[in-house]
């Protein structure tokens, strides 16, 4: 007893530093989040516009249910402060790490920091700029004379968001690869030696992230692809253990 009533007390300036620095980052998500619900109706008609360039049948969405309008423009003032604290968020979990890591790993975490931030900030761009338009284009090509759309303003922020987030978080394959590779857990050469497998793995992770639409599934899957290969290219450029066999 004695041992564990030691070990706490040891541990005791970690907890209150880190419950500090969650305070820090509730704080930062509170303010970005409330400033984003200053500008809401904005960031919303600009998440509109790729499904009113779709359907020339389209001028405006609707919601049925009275809070709904209001509950939508709160989840999206959340999500868009989430990811606007997304880099202070990693600097404060850094920070917490950082008094135990030598001068090397520093460095190599403001690296890490870097590359994981960019490349979420890549895959959420490609989505909204390369991949949403095509699909809306699509979904909106059964509209006609007999086929009203008539879209709800809540649902389609949450098919907005979801699309952004899985390509965000999906674009994160190369880095993670980089990261198994330089702490020496999988070589390269395990992930070509196993790229059928991974492939199955990805379509399965893409069909997931899109909740099961096809179309998204295959506009994810496929840049997944070559984000594989790249991740085999950089592990075996700045992995622990490099393979002399070839790609």
């Amino acid at each position: 007893m004695s041992l564990i009533v030691r070990s706490l007390e040891q541990f005791r300036p970690h907890h209150e530093e880190l419950r500090q620095r969650l305070i820090r980052v509730f704080v930062a998500l509170a303010v970005c989040s409330g400033l984003a619900y200053g500008f809401s109706e904005n960031i919303a008609r600009f998440f509109m516009v790729p499904l009113f360039d779709a359907s020339p049948y389209l001028d405006r969405l609707v919601y049925t249910n009275l809070p709904e309008a209001f509950l939508s423009y709160l989840k999206l003032s959340l999500l868009i402060g989430l990811v606007i604290s997304f880099p202070y968020t990693l600097y404060q979990i850094w920070m917490f790490i950082a008094p135990g890591l030598r001068s090397n790993e520093k460095k190599f975490a403001v690296t890490v920091v870097f590359w994981a931030t960019l490349l979420f900030a890549g895959g959420a761009l490609f989505a909204l700029f390369g991949v949403l338009p095509r699909m809306l284009l699509y979904f909106m090509s059964y509209a006609g004379e007999n086929l009203e759309p008539l879209p709800k303003f809540g649902k389609y922020l949450t098919f907005v968001a979801r699309t952004v987030l899985a390509f965000g978080l999906s674009f994160e394959i190369p880095f993670l690869m980089v990261m198994a590779g330089k702490a020496g857990f999988i070589e390269a050469a395990h992930f070509r030696s196993k790229r059928i497998y991974f492939y199955a793995a990805i379509v399965f992770l893409a069909f997931l992230l899109t909740a099961g639409d096809f179309m998204a599934t295959g506009l994810l899957a496929i840049p997944l692809f070559f984000l594989y290969e790249a991740g085999i290219f950089l592990t075996a450029l700045f992995g622990k253990k490099k393979s002399d066999s070839s790609f």
